[in-house]
C-alpha cells in the first residue's frame, strides 16, 4: 500500500496554514500486523540502500525532524532507522547552546555536524530552533550577543530564513540532499501523551515542568512554524508536514519518503576496472592455493 508522497510536501512559496492541515489521516495500513510488515519492509530496503549509499560516496543525506513536544520524533528515528549500519549514520540533538556556541553565528554549531558524503545525518531538532523557540521567546536573542541595531530593524526572522535557504542551497549544490519533516501533532493528542508519560512509571523521565510551560505558547509556536515552513520549503530542501497523531502512520510515511530520497539518487556500487579485476583474480588464486592449517 502506497500513498502520494507530494501530498505532504509544502510547495515552494506556499503560505502555510497548519489549522487546515490534518494531524490525523486514514492510515496507510489496515491492521497492526500489516503495519509491522510494512515497516519491516521499509527498514530492510533502507538498510540495503544505505549500504549502496555508503559505497557510492557521492552524496550526503540530511534528515531534519522538528515538532512540538511528544510528537514522536525519537520514536520515528528509532523505528525507521533501526536497520541502518551505525557507521553510515550520525544523529545529533541540539540542546541549549553553550557560551562558546553563543559566541558564533546561529548556524555555526550545526554546520560542524553536517553529514559526510556517503552518510545519513539526522538532526533531532536543528538550526530551525533559531526561528522557532527563539521567535516565541525573543528574549533569547539577548543571550546571542546580536547588535541591538540589527534586532531593532525588525527583520531578524526574515534575515534568518534567508540565511537558512542560502545555506541549504549551497549544500545542495555540493551534493547534500536535505529532507525536512515537521511532525504535525494536535494539542489534544499532546495532552493525552503527556498524561500517559505521567501515568506510566517507565515514561516519567520523558516529562518535565518545562514541557507543560511551553504548552502555554501553543498558538505562538503554530504561527512560528507556519512562517518558517512558508519561508524555507524549497525545491532543493523541501518540508514535509506529516500527520503525527497516529504514530504508526507517521513512521510509515517518513520511512517511505526517506526511501524515495535515496532511490532518486540512482545509487550504485563503484565500478571495478580491468586492472582491479585482474588484481582481485590474482589474490583469489593465491588464497585458493593456500594449504589449510
Amino acid at each position: 500500500m502506497r500513498f502520494d508522497d507530494e501530498a505532504f510536501r509544502i510547495p515552494d512559496g506556499e503560505k502555510v496554514n497548519l489549522a487546515k492541515i490534518p494531524t490525523r489521516i486514514d492510515p496507510v495500513y489496515s491492521s497492526k500486523q500489516q503495519y509491522k510488515k510494512m515497516l519491516a519492509d521499509h527498514v530492510l530496503q533502507l538498510s540495503k540502500l544505505q549500504q549502496v549509499h555508503y559505497a557510492d560516496n557521492r552524496y550526503a543525506v540530511m534528515l531534519i525532524f522538528q515538532a512540538m513536544d511528544a510528537a514522536g520524533k525519537d520514536g520515528v528515528i528509532r523505528h525507521v532507522m533501526s536497520g541502518v549500519n551505525p557507521q553510515g549514520c550520525q544523529v545529533f540533538s541540539f540542546k541549549h547552546p553553550t557560551a562558546h556556541e553563543l559566541d558564533h553565528d546561529f548556524l555555526w554549531r550545526s554546520n560542524s555536524c553536517l553529514p559526510e558524503r556517503g552518510r545519513i545525518g539526522i538532526f533531532n531538532r536543528s538550526y530551525y530552533e533559531e526561528v522557532l523557540i527563539v521567535r516565541v521567546h525573543p528574549e533569547i536573542l539577548k543571550e546571542q550577543g546580536i547588535p541591538d541595531e540589527l534586532i531593532k530593524e525588525g527583520n531578524v526572522w526574515k534575515s534568518r530564513y534567508q540565511s537558512i535557504v542560502d545555506m541549504e542551497q549551497h549544500l545542495f549544490r555540493n551534493g547534500t540532499r536535505i529532507v525536512k519533516f515537521f511532525l504535525h501533532l494536535s494539542k489534544e493528542e499532546q495532552r493525552k501523551r503527556f498524561l500517559a508519560r505521567i501515568d506510566s512509571q517507565e515514561k516519567n523521565w520523558k516529562f518535565s515542568v518545562a514541557d507543560i510551560e511551553e504548552r502555554k505558547y501553543w498558538k505562538q509556536y503554530m504561527k512560528a512554524y507556519e512562517a518558517c515552513l512558508s519561508a524555507t520549503s524549497t525545491r532543493h530542501a523541501p518540508w514535509y508536514v506529516v500527520p503525527a497523531d497516529d504514530k504508526q502512520n507517521a513512521r510509515l510515511i517518513v520511512s517511505q519518503l526517506i526511501l524515495k530520497t535515496l532511490m532518486d539518487l540512482k545509487l550504485s556500487y563503484p565500478e571495478v576496472n580491468e586492472q582491479r579485476l585482474k588484481e582481485l583474480f590474482d589474490i583469489r588464486k593465491r588464497l585458493k592455493a593456500e594449504s589449510p592449517d
